[in-house]
C-alpha cells in the first residue's frame, strides 16, 4: 500500500516539474521576446522653427460708442396725437418722429397773430401821423412796444408748437418706441433711442508707457465675442491730454466706418493697436505647443543613432510663449531657429517615442499669418 502512494506521489511530482518547465520555457520566450520589440513609429507633421517679423502691437480692451447717440424726449407736456416711426428703423436729420396735440397752442397763435396785425396797423397810422406831427413820439413809441410785445407773444406760441413736433436731431437708427398713440407724456419722457452708427468710435485705455510710440492715425483692429473671427479696422483718431491719476493711463479713441452697422455702442471689444515698426520672433504654428497647467511644451523631432541606423525620435521641450498672430505663436525661450516641431498627432506622443514625418498625405491646414477667417 505504502509502495502505491509512493508510486503516485511521485508520478504527481514529475508532472507537477515538467508544468513548471514548459511555464519557465515560455515565459522566458516571452520575456525575451518583450526585450527584443521595437514600437513602430508614430506618423506625425511636423513644422520648422522660423523667424519672422511681425507688426509690434499694444493690446487693450474698450467699449463702442455712438459718434451722436440720445434718448429722443419732448421738452414739454402733451398728448401724442401722431407717431410717425417704426421701431429700429434708419431716420435722416429732421424727420418727423412724434406730433403732440398742439390745437390749443394753434388757437392761441390764430388769437395772437390778429393782435399783431392790429398792433402793426396802429403802428403804421401813428407812423404817418407823427410825420404830420400830430401825435407825440411817445404815443408812437408805445405802439411799436405794443407791437413787440404781440409779436413776441406769438413767437412764444409758435416755439411752443415747434416743440411738440418731435424730430430726429442727426441721421442714425431709431431704437424700441417707448410712447404709445394718445398717451399723455411729461415734460423729458423718452420716447426713443437714436443712435449713429456710421461712423462709430471705440474708446480704450492704455498704459503711460505707450505715449512715446502713440500718435493719431494709428491703425487699430478691434475684434468681438459676438462676431468670432472678425476684425474691425479703423484709426486713432483722439489722445486724451491728460491721465488717470488712479490707473496711470491715457484713453484713447478709434474711429470706424462700420458700413455694416456691426458694431454697436456699449458692445465690449478686444483691441489691437498697430505700431508702424515690426518685431522679430521666433514663431511656430499654434497646432506644435502642448498647454498644460505646468507649463507650454512642444515635440522637437531630433536624429537618434542606434546599431547604425538613424531613427527619429519625438523630445518634449518646455518653452515660454508670447502673442499669437495668425495660425503662429511666438516663443519667448525654450526653442532655437531651425527646430522641427511635430504639429499635428501632438496628443499621441510620448517622450522618446520613434516618429516618421508626412507633410503630405494630411488633412491639416496649412497655418497661415492671414487665415481666413481672420485669426483663427
Amino acid at each position: 500500500m505504502k509502495k502505491k502512494v509512493f508510486i503516485g506521489v511521485t508520478v504527481v511530482v514529475a508532472v507537477l516539474v515538467v508544468i513548471a518547465g514548459v511555464k519557465a520555457l515560455q515565459i522566458g520566450k516571452l520575456i525575451g521576446f518583450a526585450k527584443n520589440f521595437v514600437q513602430p513609429p508614430e506618423t506625425i507633421s511636423s513644422a520648422v522653427a522660423e523667424p519672422q517679423d511681425w507688426p509690434d502691437t499694444i493690446p487693450a480692451v474698450g467699449s463702442v460708442s455712438a459718434a451722436q447717440g440720445v434718448t429722443v424726449a419732448s421738452e414739454v407736456a402733451g398728448t401724442v396725437t401722431e407717431i410717425a416711426f417704426d421701431s429700429g428703423a434708419a431716420v435722416a436729420k429732421g424727420d418727423l418722429l412724434v406730433r403732440l396735440d398742439t390745437s390749443t397752442e394753434t388757437a392761441q397763435l390764430q388769437a395772437a397773430q390778429a393782435q399783431v396785425e392790429l398792433a402793426r396797423l396802429n403802428a403804421d397810422r401813428l407812423h404817418k401821423l407823427r410825420e404830420s406831427n400830430v401825435v407825440s413820439q411817445s404815443e408812437l413809441d408805445t405802439a411799436e412796444a405794443t407791437l413787440r410785445q404781440n409779436q413776441a407773444n406769438a413767437d412764444e406760441i409758435s416755439s411752443t408748437i415747434n416743440k411738440k413736433t418731435i424730430r430726429a436731431p442727426f441721421a442714425g437708427r431709431l431704437g424700441i418706441r417707448q410712447v404709445n398713440l394718445g398717451e399723455s407724456l411729461d415734460a423729458r419722457a423718452p420716447i426713443v433711442s437714436l443712435q449713429s452708427l456710421t461712423p462709430i468710435y471705440a474708446d480704450f485705455p492704455l498704459p503711460q508707457q505707450a505715449l512715446s510710440v502713440l500718435t493719431t492715425g494709428l491703425v487699430v483692429q478691434v475684434s468681438s465675442d459676438a462676431y468670432p473671427g472678425e476684425k474691425f479696422d479703423g484709426a486713432v483718431t483722439a489722445i486724451n491730454p491728460d491721465l488717470d491719476t488712479t490707473t496711470r493711463s491715457v484713453l484713447l479713441q478709434a474711429t470706424f466706418a462700420n458700413e455694416r452697422e456691426l458694431l454697436r455702442p456699449g458692445m465690449f471689444v478686444h483691441v489691437e493697436v498697430i505700431l508702424p515698426q515690426t518685431q522679430p520672433v521666433l514663431a511656430v504654428p499654434a497646432t506644435a505647443v502642448l498647454s498644460a497647467p505646468y507649463g507650454d511644451a512642444v515635440y522637437v523631432i531630433e536624429p537618434q543613432a542606434a546599431d547604425g541606423v538613424t531613427n527619429l525620435i519625438a523630445q518634449q521641450k518646455f518653452i515660454r510663449t508670447g502673442r499669437m498672430h495668425g495660425d503662429f505663436v511666438s516663443v519667448a525661450s525654450g526653442l532655437k531657429a531651425g527646430d522641427r516641431v511635430v504639429t499635428a498627432g501632438i496628443f499621441k506622443l510620448h517622450n522618446g517615442d520613434a516618429v516618421q514625418e508626412n507633410n503630405k498625405d494630411t488633412d491639416s491646414p496649412k497655418a497661415s499669418l492671414s487665415p481666413n477667417p481672420p485669426n483663427s
